[in-house]
């Protein structure tokens, strides 16, 4: 009796399936997505080879951290001043710089301010900085995973036409691109509205929410002349990009980090807060 079960991998299968050779990416595409309908291919597996797809098309300028939201630490500084700084920041690398951003002169491991625990008085910053890789802003992404992974870097610094600092970009941004976001609980489907009622009477906004679609939900009075979402206003009240769990006022309302990465906001908690009393007067 014959064994009814597919036979061979998942890779076997949609090479079959390519035989019929694709004229165009699209479709390529269409084919990929037929063998995902056919139970040949997982969502995960698709997604990671849309992804991989993606990144041959993709370069540095479109995923880097742009120059306004880099963590930079300043030689000048002294190890008790920049540590404190290091330790919210939670990165692994930091540029370096000596008097602007425009200046980098090496990149710091976090781990190696351990030395400065070890022995105070020796400890030289300079001594411990790592090589900084500049790259042009034009660089395809599948160019640099490959450049990360023979040079063993883990981050590059984007420059521009000019030779200034345009950003940065680490290794995890370029395979985030395949792989897509870590999922969290904040996380809900993208079909949903983008402003959901919580059952201890908070709410939950995408930052992409346009400010008329905020102001008409809440009877706020956000003006968008400057900012076309949410995000964009919430991120210009903090003056830097924010981290999960900070929170600010704006008028009457409670925004809360919910969710972000390392170049824009995705979810904020939303929470109305009663207005303050009028001041009396005589």
């Amino acid at each position: 009796m014959d064994d009814p079960s597919p036979k061979g991998g998942w890779l076997e299968r949609l090479s079959a399936l390519l035989i019929r050779e694709p004229e165009d990416r699209e479709q390529l595409i269409t084919v990929l997505h037929s063998a995902f309908e056919r139970n040949l291919l997982d969502s995960d597996a698709l997604s990671m080879i849309e992804g991989v797809m993606q990144v041959s098309e993709m370069q540095a300028r479109d995923i880097m951290v742009p120059r306004s939201q880099m963590d930079v630490v300043d030689i000048s500084e002294k190890p008790e001043k920049f540590i404190p700084f290091v330790i919210e920041a939670a990165h692994s690398r930091f540029p370096v710089i000596e008097g602007s951003e425009d200046d980098i002169i090496g990149i710091l491991l976090a781990k190696d301010l351990l030395r400065y625990y070890a022995d105070p008085e020796e400890f030289n910053i300079r001594d411990m900085l790592r090589p900084a890789v500049f790259i042009p802003e034009a660089k395809r992404l599948n160019v640099l995973l490959k450049d990360f992974r023979s040079n063993r870097n883990h981050m590059a610094i984007v420059v521009n036409e000019y030779g200034g600092v345009a950003g940065l970009v680490t290794i995890e941004d370029v395979l985030e691109q395949i792989v897509g976001d870590i999922e969290d609980e904040y996380d809900f489907d993208e079909e949903e509205d983008n402003i959901v009622m919580q059952g201890d009477g908070t709410y939950r906004v995408k930052a992409i929410t346009e400010i008329d679609g905020f102001n008409e939900t809440f009877g706020a009075h956000f003006p968008d002349d400057d900012y076309d979402t949410i995000g964009g206003l919430v991120l210009n009240k903090f003056g830097r990009l924010p981290k999960r769990d900070e929170s600010v006022v704006i008028d009457h309302f409670k925004f809360t980090i919910q969710r972000a990465d390392s170049r824009r906001l995705h979810m904020l908690k939303v929470e109305k807060l009663a207005a303050a009393p009028e001041p009396v007067t005589e």
